[in-house]
């Protein structure tokens, strides 16, 4: 009876063994192979030939080992002995040298391909739109724009019809002052998607060859997001931020490595065209893989603060009407919020952006720059708001926080002072905050916090209610 309890034990646990074996295998089959010696994957160089300790080997460096060999004096050594040898020459388990984050995921063959988006999955414009004025405030023309170059990209992507009518890519450029939402904008609607998003800034890209990141390395950033399966990254968003900083430098005489060839470089990116990107690094000089990229179903999205745009369009408007009794006062569009709206195609050719980039971003808006009441929404209205983060911080310590109006106010009218948008209303609200969360945990018998506007104009304190009263204490210094 034990000798047959015994047996049983022996035969689930070679079982067992072999099922995590055959798991492990069924993993690896989903990686392409990779050649140890030159790190190309093996739908670039063929048929692998496997040896010993998991080491794969492409048939050009096989062959080239073998011709050094020949070209040396090896006093007639058996080959097969040398193959042996490895592990006494430190190859041993070399697989384990070559990162995951370097293994490409093979492709399907062409009739197991799934489309990754369902023309019936795709949300509606006006879903979409209505998901972002769940994050974002304001900016109702910017939000409308993008859900519908979106909803026309991916139904372009999921039908996948290219016959005599062949739909353009809906890539876009949107402008807008710094801390207006751009980057917010693409990442809300990139969550929205579930399709991979890789946010890049084109202020490190330089022309191929020199120290930098080469113009391939934003597809590369889009591979990793996409854990490096290519079918997924071929259909994913590439967001280019501080794209105003690739413009054509002015009264240069040195090269301009960083400037106009990035834009030249970038176009057969934007049009679409199949692309050797490196995986697991940002340079093709790195010793990793090297596996193609089709961007044709890559939407591209630019975006820009574009300092000194408004004074060109402002020098536009006033040469078209400047002479004459029906000339414009000078200061006309001095305080005009919305002279961004105005811009043309012209006017980013006179900052500095080449025709043919442009002309492969057919969308482009702007984005208003805040004014004090969409500051004040935005303290208190998205999904995750500030207020609503310290808020709920705040409740964990059963403490209940409020603001007055006042005080919410005073806050969007500092941070308008600042001038770096949404982004200045976090780093004011942790000033004034600092002391309340020091001072609460030291109190259980508070109940309730009430921020002032005098408390934020630095003439009073916060309203605090004990549990049983209320009196106003903690000044702000």
């Amino acid at each position: 009876m034990a000798e047959n309890d015994q047996k049983d034990k022996t035969v689930e646990k070679v079982t067992g063994e072999v099922e995590n074996t055959d798991k492990k295998e069924n993993n690896e089959d989903r990686y392409e192979k990779v050649c140890f010696i030159c790190h190309r994957p093996e739908s670039v160089t063929g048929k692998m030939i496997d040896l010993p300790n998991n080491i794969c080997v492409c048939p050009d460096c096989m062959q080239k080992s073998f011709d050094a060999m020949n070209n040396m004096n090896f006093g007639g050594m058996d080959y097969s002995q040398f193959m042996n040898m490895g592990p006494m020459m430190g190859f041993g388990d070399m697989d384990a040298q070559i990162p995951k984050s370097q293994r490409v995921k093979k492709k399907k063959p062409e009739e197991e391909k799934e489309p990754i988006l369902n023309i019936k999955d795709i949300p509606a414009p006006h879903k979409i739109k209505a998901k972002l004025d769940e994050y974002v405030v304001g900016q109702e023309y910017a939000k409308k724009v993008m859900s519908v170059a979106v909803y026309n990209h991916y139904k372009r992507v999921a039908t996948d019809t290219m016959d005599e009518i062949e739909i353009e890519k809906s890539n876009m450029l949107m402008i807008g002052p710094t801390g207006s939402g751009k980057t917010y904008l693409v990442k809300t609607l990139a969550k929205l998607l579930d399709v991979p998003l890789a946010i890049t800034d084109a202020t490190s890209l330089t022309e191929a060859g020199y120290i930098g990141d080469d113009i391939e390395s934003v597809v590369s950033k889009l591979l990793a997001a996409a854990d490096n399966d290519v079918d997924k990254a071929e259909q994913g968003i590439i967001f280019i931020d501080e794209i105003d900083k690739i413009a054509k430098k002015k009264n240069t005489s040195q090269r301009d490595v960083s400037g106009e060839s990035v834009q030249q470089g970038m176009l057969k990116l934007l049009e679409g065209s199949e692309v050797e990107v490196p995986v697991g690094a940002n340079s093709k000089n790195a010793m990793v893989p090297l596996t193609t990229v089709n961007t044709k179903n890559i939407l591209f999205i630019c975006g820009g603060a574009f300092p000194d745009l408004e004074q060109i369009i402002k020098e536009r408007l006033m040469k078209n009407s400047s002479i004459g009794f029906g000339a414009d006062l000078k200061d006309k569009y001095d305080h005009d919020k919305k002279i961004l709206e105005k811009v043309t195609t012209e006017d980013l050719r006179n900052f500095g952006m080449i025709p043919e980039f442009l002309g492969r971003l057919p969308i482009v808006f702007t984005l208003q720059g805040l004014d004090e009441e969409m500051m004040v929404q935005i303290l208190k209205e998205p999904k995750n708001a500030i207020l609503k983060q310290y808020q709920k911080l705040l409740a964990l310590d059963e403490v209940n926080l409020k603001f007055d109006d006042g005080a919410l106010h005073a806050i969007a009218r500092k941070a308008m002072k600042k001038d770096t948008g949404a982004r200045a209303l976090r780093a004011i609200i942790e000033e004034f905050m600092l002391d309340i969360m020091y001072e609460i945990p030291k109190d259980d018998s508070i109940g309730e916090v009430t921020i002032t506007e005098a408390y934020i104009e630095g003439t009073g304190g916060p309203l605090i209610e004990l549990r049983s009263q209320s009196v106003p204490r903690l000044e702000h210094h």
